[in-house]
């Protein structure tokens, strides 16, 4: 039997006819299959479709890796730049709070170099001595802080007669007294701070007391008011704990121990060079 030739006919979507038969197509009720031709474009086809999707997805991914490596370099960026900006700000009010107000208890050890005195007939010559001085300080502001120290050395006094101006003490035998001194002073403080370095200025009133030891010639405790300059520098080690290196003059009436020589009615000065460390609360 001849078979009829094949012709592609349109049908409603309702008639059951209309269905495709698998592995075919029908037509005038005739099946046949397709041909090799047709089976190759579609495969082609489907592979340039498959081939497509396969770009496009790799299109998407690297396009939201990007967004994410960015979104995340944002992020990065303003997380960090907040606390940096807290930690430059933290910096900066401590610094502040550093070189303001503050409140520190020093130590150092000095000696006191002090000059001779004449006067009244009588020659004073004192003795260098060692000493120490505990400092409380308290730092307002650069140009406003105070404190209060108090400082205790070796005080040696000799007394002889003052050649050509002896008067009543002519006929006194030289004489050595050894004994000690003690200051108490409250100073006004000038500083302003550099880094690590604070120099300061200090200047006050106090009082210089100058004890004696035991002579069979007599002695007396003489108490003299005192005048304080100097100045210095503080190095921080630390937060807390820091290196004190300071100059200071103090300034009062030449005391008398003696209790058979006049005192000499002249100022005398100690200068006194010492180091020490502090620390602040």
């Amino acid at each position: 039997m001849t078979e009829m030739p094949y012709f592609l006919e349109y049908r409603s979507s309702k008639s059951p006819n209309v269905l495709p038969t698998p592995g075919g197509e029908q037509g005038f009720g005739i099946i046949r299959r397709p041909s090799l031709p047709v089976q190759v474009c579609k495969t082609r086809v489907k592979s340039k479709t498959e081939t497509m999707m396969r770009m496009k997805w790799m299109l998407t991914t690297f396009i939201l890796i990007g967004m994410a490596a960015l979104s995340g370099a944002a992020a990065y960026g303003q997380d960090n730049a907040p606390a940096s900006g807290r930690s430059a700000a933290a910096d900066k009010a401590r610094s502040a709070r550093e070189s303001s107000s503050q409140w520190d208890i020093g130590g150092s050890f000095y000696e006191a170099l002090t000059s001779s005195t004449g006067g009244n007939g009588t020659q004073q010559t004192p003795t260098n001595g060692m000493g120490g001085m505990a400092e409380l300080r308290h730092i307002v502001k650069p140009l406003l802080g105070y404190e209060v120290s108090f400082g205790f050395n070796t005080a040696d006094q000799a007394y002889a007669p003052r050649a050509g101006a002896c008067g009543y003490a002519c006929q006194n035998p030289p004489t050595k007294i050894t004994g000690n001194a003690a200051q108490v002073s409250l100073d006004y403080v000038v500083s302003q701070k550099f880094g690590n370095l604070r120099p300061f200025a200090v200047a006050g009133v106090g009082v210089y007391i100058a004890v004696p030891g035991n002579t069979p010639l007599g002695n007396n405790t003489s108490i003299r008011g005192a005048y304080i300059f100097g100045g210095g520098v503080d190095y921080d080690v630390s937060r807390h704990l820091g290196i004190r290196a300071q100059f200071r003059d103090t300034m009062y009436k030449a005391p008398n121990t003696s209790s058979i020589y006049p005192a000499t009615g002249v100022f005398t000065q100690s200068l006194e060079p010492m180091g020490g460390v502090y620390f602040r609360f």
